[in-house]
């Protein structure tokens, strides 16, 4: 269920409580030859979709709201395509958008983040703290949540490579370029980013991308949109259980 293509009195009559509002969170930069600009919109939005899906089993409704695609890109900023924006402009503007869903009395926020630049993401998490309604926000770069994600992933050699390739080839195959002549680039954006690397060039990518999109498949692509959906479902149902909204789900649920 779609934020923008509902009409005011239909969101008026909906339940606050057992309604959460799903936010995606992605960017509009390039994503190597062969993935459109939008991958990290598509990514966050097939992430939205897939919890909202199993936020039913669990007696709760989705809402998506509209994707928020003007973050930080700092690292594709010297590519043609890509629109970066200060971390204080993606800031105030959160701030905004939250102060709108409190005072139409909304309380749970969650956010599919798919954008892993290292401005975006200490602007996001900084925008977030005090937020004026209750926010779920899974971060799959850290800990646990990583490990349940692809190799490729977690290696930090993963932007527009086979990891994100599989979820646009999954979702638009007809927006994904040729593959078979894309070399494979292994070096690692998370070292990059400690060695004080500022761009995707000085990383070692020269074309916008890192991993081996050569291996993508729209099954591995499926299969990392139910996992992230899981990830996002299971961050609502533990900032349910905290403000005594609904109960955890089972072993081995959802």
């Amino acid at each position: 269920m779609y934020w923008n293509q509902q009409t005011y009195p239909t969101l008026e009559r909906l339940d606050r409580q057992a309604t959460v509002l799903i936010l995606p969170v992605g960017a509009i930069e390039a994503h190597g030859p062969h993935l459109p600009l939008s991958t990290d919109d598509i990514i966050s939005q097939a992430m939205a979709e897939s919890a909202c899906r199993q936020l039913a089993a669990h007696q709760l409704q989705g809402l998506i709201l509209p994707t928020w695609s003007f973050t930080p890109a700092g690292f594709a900023r010297d590519f043609v395509g890509t629109l970066s924006f200060s971390p204080a402009t993606t800031a105030s503007m959160l701030h905004d958008l939250g102060e709108n869903l409190a005072r139409q009395g909304w309380e749970l926020l969650a956010v599919a983040n798919s954008h892993f630049d290292p401005g975006h993401l200490s602007s996001l998490k900084n925008a977030l703290q005090d937020f004026p309604v209750k926010v779920a926000f899974p971060d799959v770069t850290r800990g646990k949540l990583a490990r349940r994600l692809s190799a490729e992933f977690q290696s930090g050699a993963c932007h527009a490579g086979q990891y994100e390739s599989s979820i646009v080839l999954a979702r638009f195959p007809e927006l994904v370029q040729p593959l078979s002549h894309l070399p494979d680039v292994s070096h690692s954006l998370v070292e990059a980013i400690l060695q004080g690397k500022a761009n995707f060039v000085e990383a070692g990518g020269p074309q916008a991308y890192f991993g081996n999109p050569r291996l993508a498949t729209p099954e591995e692509g499926r299969a990392t949109i139910e996992e992230l959906g899981r990830i996002l479902l299971e961050s609502i149902l533990e900032n349910k259980k905290k403000t005594g909204g609904t109960k955890p789900p089972a072993q081995g649920e959802s």
